[in-house]
């Protein structure tokens, strides 16, 4: 899910996702314009976090929004839920092939 990108890659990226959802029979409603302005624009750990920042632009959306756009999104391929778990003086770090190191 973390990841970041320019605002121009941005732009044509936002717009192919709502394309996606469209075409999907989602309806581009204000609070998926804003979750998805939210998600697209930082590095996120948890729904918590996007639900965080999206209620300060709109104190309306709850964390079932949060969870429903991210899972909405999931199933698109926009993005995919990662688990890590580890040791305070062993942090979990990926390499560059997705797998975990030894």
């Amino acid at each position: 899910m973390p990841w970041k990108q320019s605002e121009e890659t941005g732009m044509w990226q936002k717009e192919r996702v709502i394309q996606e959802l469209r075409s999907q029979g989602k309806r581009m409603t204000r609070q998926r314009m804003v979750l998805l302005d939210v998600i697209l624009s930082g590095k996120w750990n948890c729904c918590k976090e996007i639900y965080y920042e999206a209620s300060k632009r709109d104190a309306a959306i709850g964390m079932a929004t949060v969870y429903r756009m991210v899972s909405t999104l999931e199933e698109i391929g926009v993005f995919s839920r990662c688990y890590r778990y580890s040791l305070p003086d062993h942090p979990c770090l990926e390499d560059r092939s997705g797998d975990w190191p030894d």
